[in-house]
């Protein structure tokens, strides 16, 4: 064998033929190239061990290669697409690790940090300062209705009730609710409305130790103390605690103060039924008043329901207390301090309902106090409305006739230019008769909607069935009980007193108020373009009843005093609306620290629209049902109303400059039930021509003293002159030829009713005969009956019309603007007994 070394064969020197790199010792890399080529191959296969695979390195991607140079090093699979932006779960599990760790700290820093601070008691509140226009005081809210009592003087009917509203576990669970929190928090992010995920121990830790603003550091704070709280005070403790510092409305903090104003007991005596009412109110204690908001009603009493029906699910009351109990109408007298006494009371609350349905200021920052608010009220003219209530109504009133107790009155004046209330009448005293009478919706408007239908159809450029354009002018049948035309479902409005009018214009339809007139409107324009006047003129879209039906005409809906009196003075300003303000300024500390909302203006009807409504209404206070009005001296324009079974009574009037509206009202002192004001004052009845517009007139009368009188400046509907008659419709039974003889004798006696729909409008053919010379502005005459003609019906406004006999001829209808209409000598179809028409 020679010495010189041999040419290397594929395999030789390798250990394990099936797996040589295996085979590889780790440091092959510095192995000596000597050994391995002077290696026998039986040496190498003993060298071999016998598992190749436990031989093999821990990393396989080191192993040297076959020719012993430098092993090359494998690298693991790089991450392609979207792979590459997801975390490795070494990653997620780090830090899901550090996360974990962080939040303990944080938890105990902040447990550690946070120490209970002493009970604030309201000890620092302050009063809110309300002021007429010119800066007199009207009154201050700041006075803290509050009696403290222990547990055991509180009715456990009344304890379970406010833990089935707020917390039904608080005597098995933690301070703090997780799951709740979380739920609240979704729900309010979700828009399912705000909602509080607290427990009974955070609300408390709020009122008692805490303020009232919403902040994050106010809610960790919370968070904190309601831990360290549940753990060093007993649930009973807290329990009496949060009950004695609950606010439940009516400036009562606590429940005994609550018991005493809303049931006149004392927190020991409340039963589950008025002890579920007060637990309700905590949830919404402005809102769930049914004295103070009646047209909550509703709400107020599923809550009720909801606190009622979780006493029975946690075993505090069976099912048979459960279905016995009705719902406890709270009493009218609050308990309130001397100082809301009169109109004070009702002020205070309307203003701060404003300012908390405007989002201005919330209930939280308004009870911590110190706010100075400058209304737009004007003392004078709000000492001439008790005056005129007074003189008016309630002087008139006798103590032993029963349902003169019943009688309730409410009022609001709103300056049409500016939109700004000026007076609001809210009662006779804001202490005996809590709720104002001025907001308040659950009572009709009667008639007084009446113009907003009218409004509508001149807006729209509506017409009739018979495709006539409706104008002051337009007539309509106003038979009583007539069924309504063009609507899918029978409706037959009877009219008051269920007297017939027959056929009649807008105009005189509106002076006496003729129901089956406007129900038939209402459907001609579209019930549902009606309600949206309503609402474009100043009534709220959730007014109650604002229904779009032909019963809207007749003023079902319940929208409040000042409601209306902010619509009527959008008419007063030719159609322009701006949403009505009770607040001029609002100052804290000397600074006007809340920004008032930019009162904007937009026309939302158009000027000829509010300003015919206006004609038509003047009318109403000229000849029709309220002539009171005419006292003030000046122009001004109206409608009287009367809701159904005479439970209100109506007036809203204007003048250029002051938007008025007054209502009386029925109540029962005692139930709140709305009552019939039949036989108040020793009268028959009471409706909008009496009481209410000598109220308005004499306060008007006051409130425009020493201002010059001004004139409507109205632009009216092209046409809204001229008179527009309906078609005739067809007999029922065709008359026999020796009928229509006998009845078309001259002067012949008219056997029809007045039922019907009128004659030919503007002059047209008909069976039996011809039409001519109808007019150019809605002249019109009968149907000549056996082929008599009648010719030259009158220009420029409408003639008379003569009479017509068998063959006859009729002549020389006349000229002149509107002139009147004769009674026809004939039969004349659906024509017959007109009364004289409005010029």
């Amino acid at each position: 064998m020679s010495d010189e070394p041999q040419p290397k064969q594929p395999g030789e020197g390798r250990a394990a033929p099936t797996n040589a790199e295996a085979a590889a010792p780790a440091d092959a890399e510095t192995a000596s190239p000597t050994d391995a080529e002077t290696a026998s191959p039986t040496d190498a296969k003993a060298a071999a061990p016998t598992d190749a695979k436990a031989a093999a390195p821990a990393d396989a991607e080191t192993a040297s290669p076959a020719d012993g140079t430098a092993p090359e090093r494998t690298k693991r699979p790089k991450r392609t697409g979207w792979r590459r932006i997801l975390p490795t779960w070494r990653t997620v599990l780090a830090t899901f690790a550090l996360g974990a760790l962080l939040l303990v700290g944080l938890l105990y820093l902040g447990y550690s940090m946070v120490e209970i601070p002493s009970a604030n008691a309201l000890a620092t509140k302050q009063s809110n300062v309300y002021l007429y226009a010119d800066g007199t005081e009207i009154a201050r809210d700041g006075q803290v209705n509050r009696e403290n009592v222990d547990l055991a003087q509180i009715s456990e009917a009344a304890q379970h009730a406010v833990l089935a509203a707020e917390d039904r576990d608080f005597y098995t669970e933690s301070a703090i609710d997780p799951k709740a929190m979380l739920r609240a928090g979704w729900n309010t992010a979700t828009g399912k409305g705000r909602q509080s995920g607290s427990t009974i121990t955070q609300q408390y830790v709020k009122n008692y130790y805490l303020a009232q603003e919403q902040t994050v550091t106010r809610k960790v704070k919370e968070f904190f103390i309601a831990i360290k709280l549940d753990r060093e005070t007993s649930k009973d403790d807290i329990l009496e605690g949060y009950l004695n510092t609950s606010y439940f409305g009516r400036n009562a903090y606590g429940i005994q103060a609550a018991a005493k104003a809303y049931y006149g007991v004392d927190a020991a005596e409340l039963t589950p039924a008025q002890g579920a009412y007060l637990a309700a109110l905590v949830n919404a204690p402005s809102e769930y008043d049914v004295i103070a908001h009646p047209e909550n009603a509703k709400a107020a009493e599923a809550r009720w329901n909801y606190v009622l029906d979780g006493m029975v699910t946690k075993d505090w009351l069976s099912e048979s207390e459960r279905s016995g109990l009705k719902f406890p109408t709270p009493r009218e007298t609050t308990g309130t301090d001397i100082s809301m006494s009169g109109q004070r009371g009702y002020i205070v609350r309307a203003i701060r309902d404003y300012l908390t349905h405007n989002k201005i200021l919330d209930e939280s920052q308004l009870d911590a106090g110190g706010y100075r608010i400058t209304t737009t009220l004007e003392k004078k003219k709000q000492d001439a409305f008790v005056d005129a209530v007074d003189d008016q109504l309630m002087d008139k009133l006798d103590k032993d006739r029963k349902v003169d107790s019943y009688v309730r009155a409410g009022g609001a004046a709103v300056d049409p230019k500016t939109g700004k209330v000026l007076a609001m009448y809210g009662g006779i005293d804001y202490v005996k008769q809590y709720t104002n009478n001025a907001t308040r919706r659950d009572f009709q408007v009667g008639s007084t909607f009446k113009p907003f239908v009218f409004t509508a159809a001149v807006e729209n450029g509506s017409e009739t069935q018979d495709g006539r354009r409706i104008t002051p002018n337009t007539i309509y049948d106003g038979t009583n009980k007539r069924p309504v035309r063009g609507w899918s479902s029978a409706y037959d409005p009877a009219n008051e007193d269920d007297v017939s009018y027959g056929d009649i214009t807008v105009r005189e339809a509106t002076d006496k108020s003729v129901n089956s007139v406007f129900a038939q409107m209402a459907v001609d324009v579209g019930p549902a373009k009606v309600k949206q006047t309503a609402i474009d003129l100043g009534l709220p879209t959730g007014t109650p009843e604002l229904q779009p039906y032909p019963s809207i005409a007749l003023g079902v809906a319940t929208a409040s005093v000042l409601d209306m009196a902010e619509a009527y003075a959008t008419l007063a300003n030719h159609g322009k609306h701006g949403t009505y303000t009770m607040i001029d300024k609002i100052t804290k500390d000397g600074s006007d620290v809340v920004e008032l909302p930019e009162r904007k203006s937009s026309q939302v009807v158009s000027r000829e629209a509010a300003d015919t409504t206006t004609k038509v209404l003047q009318s109403v206070v000229q000849n029709g049902t309220a002539t009171e009005a005419l006292s003030i001296g000046r122009p001004a324009a109206g409608k009287t109303g009367t809701a159904e079974e005479d439970t209100a009574a109506w007036f809203a009037g204007y003048t250029p400059d002051l938007a008025t509206v007054v209502a009386v009202m029925g109540q029962d002192p005692v139930t709140a039930h709305h009552k019939s004001l039949y036989g108040v004052m020793g009268l028959d009845r009471i409706n909008g021509g009496g009481a209410p517009t000598k109220i308005w007139a004499q306060f008007t009368k006051a409130a425009l003293k020493g201002t010059p009188a001004s004139d409507f400046n109205l632009q009216l509907q092209e046409g809204s002159e001229e008179t527009a008659y309906p078609s005739a419709e067809p007999s029922q039974k065709q008359p026999t030829e020796d009928a229509d003889e006998d009845k078309a004798t001259p002067g012949g006696p008219d056997t029809r009713t007045p039922s019907g729909t009128q004659g030919q409008t503007g002059g047209g053919s008909t069976t039996g005969g011809t039409t001519t010379g109808g007019g150019n502005d809605g002249g019109t005459t009968g149907t000549p009956t056996d082929g008599g003609t009648a010719t030259d019906g009158g220009a420029d406004g409408g003639g008379t019309t003569g009479e017509t006999t068998d063959g006859g001829t009729t002549t020389d209808g006349g000229t002149g603007d509107g002139g009147g209409i004769g009674t026809p000598g004939g039969t004349f179809p659906q024509l017959a007994a007109r009364r004289p028409l409005d010029q």
